[in-house]
């Protein structure tokens, strides 16, 4: 993620989770299914917030006002929306007309605010390393009715290293091999470093709440705009420049046939504050996997996003 895996470790993630999204003669998004005109896909979130045990506010243990303003953030960056860092006036920009909602109840049916505090200190898990798997250990929500997110306690040595992570859904899409998929049993949703959940003033580029737009990109089937890392096997986006090299920084350059990468799509290494758009494939592939896939596709339907 725009770190990681999908953003996760930047070099950890480039080695093991670059994402693709390339041009192929593999399966395509119909052109029929373009996001112009769609109905508004709205999806229901659960945050695990896992802390080492601080008061609500501190450290990990993430204030309620900053979650809220992260999925804000989240929902300006899929909603291309005007006066926001989320819009953009490019000519092959727009609006993915998806939306996501914090949870309002519980599995159980009980009303809920979609913030699910967990303090490790006082849980016992086996140690697997950092992914999906390790978390759900503290908490795992039935990802057909809600996207697990998972803030993790990393310490702040991992600023600026360690983003987020996600899984990605196995459908029938050109580059889904470039992907995290969970193989069966495992556990999946998107992982995010507490230091780089939501708008914060620490000294590193991600601080304005991209990692998890970056994430959710992932989540929804998208590719690093380099995917495969080749120029005949990118994104399979045709609206974004073909680019063989991870596109970092705030800078754009020229891509495989000579045109400037855009430095300002989400699904780069790109600095938070120059980040500001999907291409209209990249919508299209993305509503395609909510429409095709069952997982992604029950979520649409959740008891989760309305009140109990």
């Amino acid at each position: 993620m725009k770190k990681i895996s999908s953003r996760l470790f930047q070099i950890i993630l480039v080695l093991v989770l670059s994402q693709s999204c390339s041009r192929d003669d593999s399966v395509q998004v119909p052109e029929e299914e373009n996001p112009v005109n769609e109905e508004i896909m709205r999806i229901p979130l659960v945050v695990h917030v896992i802390h080492s045990g601080q008061d609500i506010g501190e450290e990990s243990n993430l204030s309620e006002e900053r979650i809220k303003r992260q999925i804000e953030i989240l929902n300006e960056d899929f909603r291309r929306k005007p006066g926001t860092r989320g819009f953009n006036t490019h000519i092959d920009g727009a609006d993915s007309k998806i939306e996501f909602v914090l949870a309002k109840q519980a599995p159980d049916g009980t009303p809920f605010n979609g913030i699910n505090r967990i303090d490790s200190t006082l849980v016992k898990v086996d140690i697997l390393g950092y992914g999906p798997n390790h978390y759900a250990q503290y908490a795992y929500w039935n990802p057909e009715e809600y996207i697990n997110i998972w803030t993790t306690p990393l310490p702040r040595s991992t600023e600026c290293l360690a983003l987020g992570l996600a899984t990605g859904p196995d459908v029938d899409l050109p580059g889904i091999q470039h992907l995290a998929i969970p193989q069966p049993g495992d556990a999946e949703g998107i992982l995010v470093s507490w230091i780089h959940f939501g708008e914060s003033d620490i000294e590193c580029h991600a601080r304005h709440g991209r990692t998890l737009t970056h994430e959710m990109g992932h989540y929804l089937g998208l590719l690093h705009t380099w995917g495969g890392s080749t120029c005949e096997f990118n994104d399979y986006c045709d609206d974004t420049p073909a680019v063989d090299i991870p596109v970092y920084g705030r800078t754009a350059f020229q891509g495989c046939q000579g045109e400037m990468v855009q430095i300002e799509n989400y699904m780069n290494w790109s600095h938070d504050d120059v980040m500001n758009m999907f291409s209209k494939d990249q919508i299209a592939r993305m509503r395609y996997v909510l429409t095709h896939h069952q997982g992604r596709n029950s979520l649409l339907h959740s008891k989760a996003l309305e009140n109990p």
